[in-house]
């Protein structure tokens, strides 16, 4: 048989090493020894004796902050020998490396789709986000040393803040935790109801400090506060919740 489907670029990318890899652009390999963590239902395909099991958000405590913010990640706990390949909806995927303490990602969890189980991580509440916005007011943020697999829809710029810089909350996808993040009403800064084409948000989030923001380009509509998971809450309910969690949630 014969065909340009079986060019050696569509072929399984082999490695003598376990972890996770790109087997190409929207396709993540798992060479599994172990246990990584995946988002549910993002497996397509696995070869070898692999056990799947369903996590929930990743414990009782993100379990109810997930439901209290709507943010989290629907976890499945991946454990054996073999490969398995993961996928969201086409998206393109990109690694990190996360190398230490000193490290951190503040995500948005609809963005996440695998992680090595050496990484911690946990719901924050986004740092100045008291103002409010449709858009959102909590995150994940992983700190440790390990390596995450994360989502974009189309090939996103990674801006490097070293001057004030500011993106449409709907379109970041993540940032450096050693960075400062506020939210500013759009009409202070000119751009009126220009931001947001598809949820009339009125707010832009704003960086400082040293780090920097992916941002993907296209709009993601708000599920939690800030997209994740959940079912989309008012914004009248949002500061009622951002009260009650304050000191649950912590800073960023």
């Amino acid at each position: 048989m014969r065909s340009e489907l079986f060019a050696a670029t569509n072929q399984e990318q082999e490695s003598a090493q376990a972890g996770l890899r790109l087997q190409n652009s929207k396709l993540l390999k798992v060479e599994l020894r172990g246990e990584v963590f995946a988002r549910q239902g993002a497996m397509v395909a696995y070869q070898g004796n692999v056990q799947f099991e369903a996590q929930g958000a990743g414990g009782i405590g993100k379990f109810l902050k997930q439901k209290l913010t709507g943010e989290g990640i629907p976890l499945m706990k991946m454990r054996g020998q073999g490969d398995v390949f993961l996928a969201d909806r086409a998206a393109d995927i990109y690694l990190i490396d996360l190398e230490g303490p000193h490290d951190g990602l503040s995500i948005n969890g609809a963005n996440v789709l695998a992680f090595e189980p050496t990484l911690s991580w946990d719901i924050k509440m986004v740092q100045g986000a008291g103002m409010m916005s449709n858009s959102g007011l909590f995150n994940c943020n992983f700190s440790g040393a390990g390596r995450i697999a994360i989502t974009c829809k189309g090939t996103p710029v990674v801006l490097n803040v070293d001057q004030p810089t500011f993106a449409d909350p709907q379109a970041a996808v993540c940032w450096s935790t050693s960075l400062q993040t506020g939210y500013q009403r759009a009409d202070s800064l000119g751009l009126g109801t220009l931001l947001g084409r598809t949820t009339g948000e009125a707010f832009t989030m704003a960086f400082t400090g040293q780090g920097f923001v992916v941002v993907q380009p296209s709009e993601e509509p708000p599920g939690g506060f800030i997209g994740g998971t959940g079912g989309g809450q008012q914004a009248g309910q949002e500061g009622g919740v951002a009260g009650m969690l304050g000191g649950l949630l912590g800073g960023r």
